[in-house]
Formats: C-alpha cells, structure tokens, sequence
C-alpha cells in the first residue's frame, strides 16, 4: 500500500470538508491520487460539500452566549435565508456560541471542522463558521437584533448593565467603528483627506485656508465613526459619553452578516 503523507490527507479534507479519517482511507483506496479520492468521496455521499464549496455565502445569522460579565458571539455563513431560518442550522449555530463562551475560539473552530460537513450534507448549502469573539468586562451589556443579522457587546469598567446594554443596542444601529475619536486609524484618516482636498479644490476653496478647514473635517469625522462621541439614538443631543454616567467602554464588538 501506498504510504499517504500528512499532507495529503489534510489538503482533501479542506477541499471536501470530510473527516481525516476518512479522506485517509479513500486515498489508500487510490494509491494517493486526490481528483480519484474526491470521486470516492463523491459517489459515497461523503463529500457533497465539495459541490457546494464555489458557492457564495451571502447569508447566514450571528449568534451569542452569555454569561455574567463574559460573551461570546459568531457568524454562521449560509447559501440562502431558507437555510438561516432552519431550525436545525439555529441549533447549530447556538451550540457553536455556547461551545466559544465555554471553551474558547480553538475549541469551537475544531468542534465546526469536524462536523461542518454532515451539517451541509444535512442542510444541503454550502455553511462556514465566520467571525468568533470573546468579550468580558466588570459590567457587561448585549444586544442581538431580532432578525439575528446584527450582535453587539460593550463592555464598561462600572456602571449599570442596563446603560451598557443601551450603547450596545445604539450601536447595532449606528455601526460606530471605532471606541473613541483618538482609536481612529490614521490611514482611515488620510484617505479622507485626499477626498477632502478633491473637494476644496473644486469649490475653489483658497489654498492656504485648507489646512484649517480639514482640522474641522478630521474632528467632525473622527467623532462620526466613534462609540462615545455619536448622539444617542434614543436621546438626540446626548452624546454616549454622556450616557454612560461617568463608566468607560473598555470593551466593544459588533458582528454583523454583511
């Protein structure tokens, strides 16, 4: 029998999404040929996913668990939103979050690998494990929107569960990048100014005024994209800063099926 190496078997299982054990035993069957494998695997019923692996994943939910001041949230890619709406596909994503709250990314990434391809052979789409975060604060608030499209944590350093849970559910909504105004990058920055000076040069702004008009510019857009410096959905005027009573986000994930 012909010695199959390590890597071999690994590169069908990330092409067909079938258990090692099995792409092992389908190359011996071969002589380690992969394409004469996959066609195995095919006739066998093991590696639909490979038919389905071209497809794009344009949809799918987020899903969250929480615990205390500890929570976890990720996005499961689907096909289609009859697939997202499944019961079967919920119940899945829902155990993944419990498994990342429980026992870490690792652990949920090797838990979907080993089991993803029954799961599409059961659904019939092509599914993948997205975005996995971790958050955890001394007081920690969550949201998830009712069409599970969006999930959002904060995290303060004090304060009310309740007031965290406000932001979080403001920034579903307002999809503020950034914590703070200083958390922007300066190459988001940048680009904007190379769209600023297209701007003042076909206004016919004077030239040495720029300068002082993009410094107004960069404030007005480093506070757009940030947390605590929009206005509150819920209390137009009021800035999040002024919201939070005096606590400090210190933690802030959003994940959302794009």
């Amino acid at each position: 029998m012909t010695p199959i190496s390590a890597s071999t078997v690994a590169s069908l299982r990330q092409r067909t999404g079938v258990s090692m054990m099995q792409c092992k035993k389908a190359l011996e069957e071969v002589g380690g040929d992969e394409e004469q494998a996959i066609e195995i695997l095919k006739k066998s019923g093991e590696a639909q996913a490979v038919k389905k692996s071209a497809r794009d994943q344009k949809e799918g939910l987020v899903f969250m668990a929480q615990e205390g001041n500890k929570a976890a949230i990720l996005l499961l890619h689907c096909e289609t939103d009859f697939v997202a709406r499944n019961e079967d596909f919920q119940k899945f994503g829902n155990e993944l979050a419990e498994k990342l709250l429980n026992e870490g990314e690792d652990a949920v990434k090797s838990h979907a690998e080993s089991v993803m391809s029954d799961v599409v052979q059961k659904l019939g789409e092509n599914i993948s494990l997205g975005e996995t975060k971790t958050v955890e604060a001394p007081v920690l608030g969550s949201y998830i929107h009712s069409n599970s499209k969006i999930a959002v944590a904060v995290g303060l350093n004090e304060g009310e569960q309740e007031i965290a849970k406000d932001v979080a559910m403001h920034a579903a909504a307002m999809n503020p990048i950034y914590k703070t105004p200083e958390d922007v990058e300066d190459s988001a920055v940048e680009a904007e100014k190379n769209i600023w000076k297209d701007q003042l040069k076909s206004e016919g702004k004077p030239e040495e005024i720029w300068d002082k008009i993009m410094m107004g510019k960069e404030k007005k857009f480093r506070e757009e994209n940030a947390l605590v410096t929009q206005e509150f959905v819920k209390e137009p005027g009021k800035l999040i800063s002024e919201h939070l009573g005096g606590a400090t986000i210190v933690e802030y994930i959003r994940v959302s099926v794009e």
